[in-house]
């Protein structure tokens, strides 16, 4: 049966069908197939993963990214962010990095950063002389920062399959984000160097840079209230999440003063329509994630990999293998929720916690998800850019292999992690 699931799977992404779609499709193909489970199996299991109370987080963190985003302080961030920088070499391609990282702290969402960015520096970036592949490139590879730095709604999505404290993987990613953003910046540094692209330099004073840090404050400081209360147990996740958007509403309304009835159900719609995406590619996956471990597809293959590969330092390296290739096709939330499953049980069996588990996946699929063929943050930046894939795969290649450098530190060396 999980053969069957599998290649009816691949031959529906084949057909460009949507991947919750898809995974619902390939399900019920399985369980006909089969002919000894009745199809209402696929109906009940699509519909329970839905019934959490954690999972609430989700729909809350996006509405919160979209309120804070869309009006006057996701601006005011930007700038700061790009008046702070330009006094560096590189510094315009290193504003990119330092606001993916902000807004990290706000939306959660790799493709949400890059689109909402991407369309502001991109175009800048390339009138300030930088080639438009690097910019796409940089702008690729830096949105995966927002999956690091809390709240990350991949780091959601592991705690439903592992049991996983989300405020444990929260805080676990502080680090490796910070760590990653200052790598990146270094190559925008270097790159920059090497080239003699010269900076702008910034076109303010140091006062009016402080006016502006000021207001971009509450933005910066909302990331750091989260970690406190989830770390404190102050609330629970989803009770952060609500708070979120509480925090966010107060502030559009008496502080920058721009949130209007308009842009209110903007933000409604636009944040509906990413849960409703996000919503089936969860409950299409529990559905097949059930039919693998009803088939005990996961102990069979951890039984297989304990038999072939002898060494835990091999299984490791193994299994990042294994997760980037899987990463290059699919996208990172189904990749994560159907392979999360059968890499957890492997992971326990090394003696692998769990919170390093999940950094480690969370890191490997979002490698993915610049690469190709299906880089979702690859082919958004590029067509910003208005450059050919070819150009910005070319200029890729340092940023991919400083976060291939992390994440094999993140594999081997727990405290970053486990701090």
């Amino acid at each position: 049966m999980s053969f069957v699931l599998t290649l009816a799977f691949i031959v529906l992404m084949l057909l460009a069908v949507p991947v919750g779609h898809g995974m619902v499709i390939a399900a019920a193909v399985a369980v006909l197939w089969d002919g000894t489970l009745p199809l209402m199996i696929v109906a009940q299991q699509l519909f329970q993963q839905t019934q959490s109370f954690p999972m609430l987080a989700l729909p809350f963190f996006m509405l919160a990214g979209s309120l804070m985003m869309g009006g006057r302080l996701g601006k005011e961030l930007l700038t700061f962010a790009s008046e702070f920088m330009k006094r560096f070499t590189g510094g315009e391609l290193s504003t990119t990095v330092v606001a993916s990282a902000v807004f990290g702290g706000v939306s959660g969402s790799a493709v949400a950063n890059s689109s909402a960015l991407g369309p502001v520096l991109i175009p800048w970036q390339k009138k300030c002389g930088y080639p438009a592949g690097l910019c796409a490139a940089n702008m690729a590879t830096s949105s995966v920062l927002d999956i690091l730095i809390p709240p990350s709604i991949p780091m959601i999505l592991y705690s439903l399959i592992s049991g996983v404290s989300v405020a444990d993987l929260f805080i676990a990613g502080v680090l490796p984000g910070l760590l990653m953003a200052a790598s990146f910046v270094f190559l925008c540094w270097w790159i920059s160097r090497r080239r003699g692209y010269k900076n702008t330099g910034s076109t303010i004073g140091k006062r009016a840079l402080l006016r502006l840090a000021f207001r971009s404050l509450p933005a910066l400081v909302m990331p750091v209230w989260i970690l406190v209360f989830l770390r404190f147990g102050v609330a629970t996740p989803t009770e952060v999440a609500v708070l979120a958007v509480v925090y966010s509403i107060l502030l559009s309304v008496f502080v920058y003063r721009d949130l209007g009835w308009a842009r209110f159900k903007e933000a409604m719609v636009e944040a509906g329509i990413a849960t409703g995406i996000v919503m089936l590619v969860i409950m299409g996956s529990a559905a097949c994630g059930w039919l693998l471990t009803f088939d005990e597809v996961p102990a069979r293959f951890v039984a297989w990999v304990s038999a072939t590969i002898q060494s835990p330092w091999l299984i490791l390296m193994a299994m990042n293998v294994v997760l980037l290739v899987i990463g290059m096709p699919l996208d990172l939330p189904p990749a994560l929720l159907l392979f999360g499953p059968i890499f957890v049980p492997l992971g326990l069996s090394l003696g692998l916690d769990p919170v390093q588990l999940g950094l480690i996946m969370v890191i490997n699929l979002g490698i993915g998800i610049y690469t190709p063929p299906v880089g979702t943050t690859l082919f958004i930046s590029t067509s910003i850019a208005k450059c050919s894939l070819d150009e910005t795969i070319r200029e890729l290649w340092p940023f991919f292999f400083a976060a291939c450098l992390l994440l094999l530190a993140v594999t081997y060396i727990p405290a970053l992690t486990l701090y």
